[in-house]
C-alpha cells in the first residue's frame, strides 16, 4: 500500500511521513477523561479529531488497534465523590456510562480497549518498583517520586529546558509535596493514603497511583513498549506527556512513541477563551445534545484540521447545520434518480470523480487537512448535484458518487441514509397533488404543498417528476 501521509509530530516540531511499526497496522494510544463529571465540548474536540484520525486511517486501509483509558482515580474524583457523597468506583461508573452515551450519539467509534486505572493497579505497582530498581524513583513518608532530571531527555516533547522548568517549579508557592521532593520538577508516580480515601497495598505503603504513570502502564500492557501514535490535547504536552515518555523510557529503554498529536482547544466568547471546568466557562456535551443535532455537533468539530482551534459559538454551530443540510440535499437529489437510471457508466462523470477522489486523499494525507478534504466533498456534493439533473443517468456512475461521498463523510462521522417512505395518508395527498396539477387545480396543489410543509415535509419539482424530503 503506497502511502504518502504526513503528520506533524509534536516532538520533532515538523511533519513527517508516516511509517507504522507493522506495514498496514496502526498502534494508537489517546489519553481519555478523568471521569468525575459529564464532558464538555473541549473533552469532546479530542475524541473527535482522533476518531476522525483513525477512521481516516482505516480509510486508507490499515487496521487500527485503538486504546483510550478512564482516569477513574485522581484528586478530583476523591474530591467530587466526597461533594456526592458516594464512592469513587460509584462515581466513575455514573460518568463512565455517561460518557459511552454521550459519545456514540456523537458517532464516536469505540476503543478498540477502554482500560481503567484502578483495573491495572497490580500493572502500575509493578512499573514503579522497576523504576525504583533502576533508580529513577524515590520514596518518601509512603509517596513514591520520579526524579526527572535523571533523565536526560526531559522537556523535549514540550520543548522547555529542565533549569527553566526547575526555576518556574520553585517560585510556586512551596507545599508540604514540594518540600519532600528532592527536586520541585519531581512528580509523584503514588500518593500515600490519606483517612478515609480509596487506596491501595503497596511495597512502600498503602496509597493510589499518580495521574501519569496509569497512561504508560496501560498504553504499554495493550499496543507494547513502542507503538505509532500518542494523541491528546495540546494541554497535555507538559506535564502530563512528557511524563509519560520519562517514566516509560527509563523503565523499557526504548522509544515510547514514534508520533506525538496534540489536537488544538475549543474557545469561547469574544477573547476567545480556552473552554476548560477549571474557568468555569464550558459546556457539556450531555446538555448540548439536548438542543441540538448531534450530527451538527459532530459535523462541526470534525472539520477543523485537528491542531487548530475551534470557536465555539451559536453562530457557528448555525453555520455547520446549513452546510451538513447542503450535503444532505446533494445526497437526496441524487439517491431520488435511483428510480430513472440507464445501465453502464457515464465516462466523463467518472474522470472528474476520480479527479476528485486524488485531491480529496492528496488533502488528507498531508497532516489531516480536513478543512482542504472538505473543499473536495463540496465539489463532490455540486457534481451530484448537476449530475441529478441530467436528462440521462447512468446507474454505475450514479452508484460510484454516491459509495464515494458516503465513503468521505464516513470519515467525518456523518451518515446518510436514503429517507424513509411517507405514511400512506401522505403518498395519498402526493397523488392528490399531482392530479390536481394535471387538471390546473393549482389553488389545490399548493394547499397539499402547505399541509405537508407543517409535517415537516418538503417538496421540489422537478423535470423527473415531485421529489420530496424531510426539514432537518
Amino acid at each position: 500500500m503506497a502511502v504518502l501521509l504526513q503528520v506533524y509530530n509534536t516532538l520533532t516540531r515538523k511533519k513527517e511521513v508516516f511509517k507504522p511499526l507493522t506495514p498496514g497496522k496502526v498502534k494508537m494510544y489517546v489519553c481519555g477523561p478523568t471521569v468525575y463529571n459529564y464532558i464538555h465540548i473541549g473533552n469532546a474536540r479530542s475524541a473527535i479529531a482522533f476518531d476522525t484520525i483513525r477512521r481516516y486511517l482505516e480509510f486508507r486501509g490499515f487496521d487500527v488497534d485503538y486504546v483510550s483509558n478512564f482516569t477513574d482515580v485522581d484528586d478530583k474524583m476523591i474530591k467530587q465523590a466526597q461533594k456526592d457523597g458516594v464512592t469513587v468506583p460509584q462515581l466513575a461508573a455514573k460518568y463512565i456510562a455517561a460518557f459511552n452515551q454521550d459519545t456514540a450519539a456523537l458517532n464516536i467509534e469505540p476503543a478498540t480497549v477502554r482500560p481503567r486505572a484502578t483495573e491495572n493497579i497490580p500493572e502500575i505497582i509493578a512499573f514503579i518498583q522497576a523504576l525504583l530498581d533502576k533508580g529513577y524513583a524515590y520514596t518518601v513518608a509512603g509517596d513514591v517520586y520520579y526524579h526527572a532530571r535523571k533523565f536526560k531527555h526531559y522537556g523535549q516533547l514540550s520543548d522547555q529546558n529542565i533549569d527553566q522548568l526547575e526555576q518556574g517549579a520553585s517560585e510556586h508557592t512551596v507545599d508540604e509535596e514540594t518540600k519532600r521532593k528532592q527536586d520541585p520538577i519531581d512528580f509523584a508516580l503514588w500518593k500515600a493514603a490519606k483517612p478515609n480515601e480509596i487506596a491501595w497495598d503497596a511495597p512502600w505503603g498503602r496509597g493510589r497511583p499518580g495521574w501519569h504513570i496509569e497512561c504508560s502502564v496501560m498504553s504499554i500492557k495493550y499496543l507494547g513498549p513502542t507503538f505509532d501514535i500518542h494523541g491528546g490535547g495540546q494541554d497535555l504536552e507538559f506535564p502530563h506527556h512528557e511524563n509519560e515518555i520519562a517514566q516509560s523510557e527509563a523503565k523499557t529503554g526504548q522509544t515510547f512513541a514514534n508520533y506525538w498529536l496534540h489536537n488544538g482547544f475549543v474557545t469561547i466568547g469574544a477573547d476567545d477563551e480556552k473552554m476548560s471546568k477549571s474557568l468555569g466557562n464550558f459546556v457539556t456535551v450531555h446538555d448540548l445534545l439536548k438542543k441540538i443535532d448531534p450530527q451538527v455537533i459532530r459535523f462541526f468539530m470534525a472539520t477543523t484540521q485537528y491542531r487548530r482551534p475551534i470557536r465555539y459559538s451559536q453562530e457557528t454551530l448555525a453555520e455547520a447545520a446549513n452546510n451538513l443540510q447542503k450535503l444532505r440535499i446533494a445526497y437526496d437529489n441524487l439517491n431520488y434518480r435511483k428510480k430513472q437510471t440507464v445501465t453502464g457508466h457515464d465516462q466523463q462523470v467518472d474522470q472528474q470523480l476520480a479527479d476528485l477522489t486524488q485531491a480529496f486523499i492528496t488533502a488528507m494525507d498531508d497532516d489531516f487537512n480536513v478543512q482542504n478534504g472538505m473543499t473536495q466533498v463540496y465539489e463532490l456534493a455540486k457534481l451530484m448535484n448537476i449530475y441529478s439533473e441530467q436528462p440521462e443517468v447512468h446507474a454505475a456512475t450514479l452508484q460510484q458518487l454516491l459509495t464515494s461521498f458516503t465513503d468521505w463523510l464516513q470519515i467525518f462521522g456523518v451518515t446518510f441514509k436514503p429517507t424513509a417512505l411517507l405514511d400512506q395518508d401522505i403518498e395519498n395527498l402526493l397523488k392528490e397533488r399531482q392530479m390536481a396539477r394535471k387538471q390546473k387545480n393549482y389553488q389545490r396543489s399548493d394547499e397539499i404543498r402547505d399541509l405537508l410543509r407543517k409535517q415537516g415535509i418538503l417538496l421540489e419539482d422537478t423535470p423527473q417528476g415531485t421529489r420530496w424530503r424531510r426539514q432537518s
